[in-house]
């Protein structure tokens, strides 16, 4: 998580929120994403996003199904729903996401087992370092006031 940190970091300092995410399988990190929508105008370009796209760019596609995703903040719906597509089963958070947190809001792709292609929802595990995770949160607003 604290690469994820020093990712998210980076973000910030494009002017993107500070969110960086990593895929880990046997210790190994498979692919990383820096946050990067504001900073390129394509809103796609999620940390966990990217992070999937960089693991499926390096062969890493059949490793995703057994493999720990981890990010500063919760991945979004948009984020989730990659997650579910690829069976992720593991994820690993700092800080919730207010509304559309696809853990902790009202739209929690990541707890849902009702889509049969989907399969049991991954574990989820939330507050790793979340103070520092806030921290940098905070330098993001007060940087784009």
């Amino acid at each position: 998580m604290k690469y994820c940190l020093d990712l998210g970091k980076q973000a910030l300092e494009k002017g993107n929120p500070p969110v960086g995410s990593i895929i880990v399988d046997g210790g190994e990190i498979i692919g990383e994403g820096i946050e990067s929508g504001k900073s390129t105008g394509d809103i796609t370009n999620h940390a966990e996003i990217l992070a999937v796209r960089d693991a499926i760019a390096k062969g890493n596609l059949e490793r995703l199904s057994r493999s720990t995703l981890y990010s500063t903040h919760e991945p979004c719906i948009m984020c989730s729903y990659l997650i579910r597509h690829h069976k992720i089963p593991t994820i690993v958070y700092s800080t919730d996401v207010e509304f559309i947190g696809g853990y902790s809001s009202n739209f929690s792709l990541l707890k849902t087992e009702t889509v049969p292609k989907w399969g049991s929802a991954p574990e989820v595990i939330r507050g790793l370092l979340e103070k520092d995770s806030i921290l940098l949160s905070k330098q993001y607003e007060v940087q784009s006031k």
